[in-house]
C-alpha cells in the first residue's frame, strides 16, 4: 500500500510543491509501540495448545497403529505422515482459534498474504537444495562421507515430500506465524528472533542424537527461518525453505535433526565427527554452520527492500 502527502507552498513568486510518499506494508512491523499483549498471548496459549494438538496427535498415533509414547518406532514410511497431518491439523485449528478470538485478526496476518508467493517458494526451495548439494558434495570431497549408492523409490520419495511439507507449516506457523508475530508486538523484532529462536531450538531438544553443533545448528536455523519471516513479512519463503532444507538434508544421505528418513542417495561414513554431523545429520556438521551464517546475510541482503522505506520528492516551480 502507498500512502501520499503533499502540501504546497506559495512565497511570493514561487510555488513549492512538496510530496511524501511511503510505501507501506499491509501489516507493518514498523513503528509500533512495544506492549505486554504480545508475550501474554503466547504464555496464554501455552498450555491450550499442548492440551489441544496432543489430542490430535493422539489420534494420528492410534490410526497410525503406533504407540503414543516418546522414540516411537515407526514400521512403516506412512506412519509419521498420518501423524504430523494430525499433528498440523491441531496446530491450524488452535493457532486460528487464537488468532480470531484472541488476537481478534483474520488469521491470514500470520504470513498468508497474497504477494510474492511463487518468488519466495521458489527462493526457499533453491537455497534448501543449493546448501544441501553444496555440503554433500565438500564432505564428499574431503572424504568425511562416502556416496555408496543411490535408490530411487517413488512412494518414498513422495511420502518424504509429504511429510516434510507438512513439518514446514506446522513448525513455521507455529514459531513464525504465531509467537514471532506476537514477540514483535512486545520487544523489538531482533530481540524478538532471539526469543523465539531460543523456543525453536528448546523444542527439539527431545531429538535423538543432539549435542552442542546440534543446537547450534538448530539455533542458526531458528535464526534463518526467523529472519526469512522478517524481511517478508510472510511465511512463504520460511515454509519453503525449512521443507528443502529437511527434504534434501534427507534425501542427500543425512539424518534429519536426528531422526533418519528416506534418502535418494545412501551415504555411510567411517566415524562419526564434527564435520559429517554423525547420527544428528548435517545440522550436527561444523560445515552448517557458515553454510546458514551465509544464508542469513543473503536473506537479508536480498530482501531487504521490502522493510518499508521512506521517500521525499521536492518539486519546485
Amino acid at each position: 500500500m502507498i500512502v501520499f502527502q503533499g502540501e504546497i507552498y506559495i512565497e511570493k513568486s514561487r510555488i513549492s510543491l512538496q510530496i511524501r510518499f511511503h510505501f507501506k506494508d499491509p501489516n507493518p512491523l514498523e513503528q509500533q509501540v512495544f506492549s505486554s499483549k504480545g508475550w501474554n498471548r503466547i504464555l496464554l496459549l501455552a498450555i491450550p495448545y499442548f492440551l489441544i494438538a496432543g489430542l490430535f496427535q493422539y489420534v494420528g498415533y492410534r490410526l497410525a497403529g503406533v504407540d503414543f509414547v516418546p522414540d516411537a518406532v515407526m514400521q512403516n514410511p506412512e506412519q509419521p505422515v498420518i501423524i504430523k497431518f494430525f499433528d498440523l491439523a491441531g496446530t491450524v485449528l488452535i493457532i486460528w482459534l487464537f488468532t480470531k478470538y484472541i488476537d481478534e485478526k483474520e488469521f491470514v496476518n500470520v504470513g498468508f498474504r497474497k504477494y510474492y508467493i511463487w518468488m519466495d517458494l521458489l527462493t526457499g526451495v533453491l537455497i534448501g537444495f543449493i546448501v544441501m548439494i553444496f555440503g554433500l558434495i565438500s564432505l564428499a570431497w574431503a572424504g568425511k562421507v562416502q556416496i555408496k549408492m543411490y535408490d530411487f523409490d517413488i512412494k518414498n520419495l513422495l511420502l518424504t515430500t509429504i511429510h516434510f511439507v507438512l513439518v514446514g507449516i506446522l513448525e513455521e506457523l507455529l514459531f513464525r506465524g504465531y509467537v514471532l508475530n506476537n514477540l514483535m508486538i512486545s520487544f523489538n523484532k531482533y530481540l524478538a528472533l532471539i526469543i523465539s529462536t531460543v523456543l525453536f531450538t528448546v523444542m527439539h531438544f527431545a531429538n535423538p542424537n543432539l549435542d552442542l553443533l546440534g543446537i547450534t545448528g538448530l539455533f542458526l536455523a531458528g535464526i534463518l527461518l526467523g529472519m526469512c519471516y522478517l524481511v517478508t513479512n510472510n511465511l512463504w519463503l520460511p515454509i519453503a525453505l525449512h521443507f528443502s532444507w529437511n527434504f534434501f538434508q534427507s534425501l542427500f544421505g543425512f539424518n534429519v535433526s536426528g531422526q533418519d528418513y528416506y534418502s535418494m542417495v545412501v551415504t555411510s561414513f567411517q566415524k562419526a565427527d564434527e564435520w559429517n554431523g554423525g547420527a544428528f545429520g548435517f545440522e550436527g556438521s561444523i560445515l552448517s554452520i557458515p553454510f546458514q551464517i551465509f544464508a542469513i546475510i543473503f536473506i537479508f541482503s536480498k530482501f531487504k527492500s521490502r522493510l518499508p522505506i521512506t521517500n521525499t520528492i521536492l518539486h519546485k516551480q
